[in-house]
């Protein structure tokens, strides 16, 4: 069984406390969807009391640490060098729609470094979770990367820019170059679920763009500990601020990278 350093055990403490109240105002989604307000509204509450209650829990475990969270911002601690990075509610479409598939994320992020994550899916009560170092569990199994070599073969998660975002060529581009040559490609609408499926080998490789740091900092450490590769779009390591992902296995990481360059190089071309 996998050991939990203290701040593990604060992280999960907090992610299972916060849960308890949006599990059941997931409950409550599919009453809402008959009225003619919809649950719109609803859903963005029990979004802003989820980041509140980890708020709360986290600051009583580790008052020093500073907070960037989706909702309320960023909010400096006494410790310039180290922060929680969270997203209270990843998939909030999935979960207005009454569809199980979100979870709560946090990541620690310290002196620039990702050293801990935790994403949970309160529904299927799956907590994927990782510390620098020690390895990716799946509540207490060890988590590792698929072992598929061959793009035919490979199963890929992404995400669908939707209305009001820009980037619909370039990524009907990228779906162009992928599409006739993988096993398959899905989007499920949760990018932190995204990396933790990449973690534990259900996607072979996952690729997005425009995406915030609190969507995928703590799932990229996961898919790391896991044995995975992870890069921003143009093959560095900015993610957080760059909003680009590319996620996989070592065999695979690069050949999807080669794709989604000249996916793009074309779509520039006839832009």
């Amino acid at each position: 069984m996998s050991r939990r350093s203290p701040l593990m055990n604060v992280i999960v403490s907090a992610v299972m406390k916060a849960s308890r109240n949006l599990r059941r105002d997931f409950g409550e989604v599919e009453q809402l969807q008959v009225s003619k307000k919809g649950p719109a509204d609803f859903v963005s509450a029990a979004d802003k009391r989820t980041e509140k209650a980890l708020y709360e829990e986290l600051s009583r475990g580790r008052p020093d640490f500073g907070f960037l969270m989706e909702e309320h911002g960023e909010i400096a601690g006494k410790r310039d060098d180290v922060r929680f990075i969270i997203d209270p509610l990843d998939g909030t479409t999935n979960f207005l729609h009454g569809l199980p598939h979100f979870a709560l994320s946090v990541a620690v992020e310290e002196k620039g470094e990702i050293v801990a994550g935790v994403v949970y899916n309160p529904i299927v009560d799956e907590l994927f979770w990782a510390e620098k170092g020690q390895g990716a569990y799946l509540n207490d199994t060890r988590l590792r990367v698929s072992g598929r070599d061959k793009m035919e073969a490979a199963l890929l998660a992404t995400g669908i820019p939707f209305k009001g975002k820009d980037g619909h060529d370039t990524f009907q581009a990228e779906l162009a170059e992928f599409a006739p040559n993988v096993a398959g490609i899905r989007r499920f609408g949760a990018a932190s679920l995204d990396l933790a499926y990449v973690a534990a080998g259900r996607f072979d490789g996952y690729w997005e763009d425009n995406l915030q740091s609190w969507d995928i900092a703590a799932g990229i450490l996961i898919v790391k500990e896991a044995g995975g590769y992870v890069s921003d779009i143009t093959g560095g390591q900015d993610m957080l601020n760059s909003g680009s992902v590319i996620a996989a296995n070592d065999r695979l990481h690069a050949p999807m990278e080669r794709v989604i360059k000249r996916a793009r190089r074309g779509a520039a071309k006839t832009a």
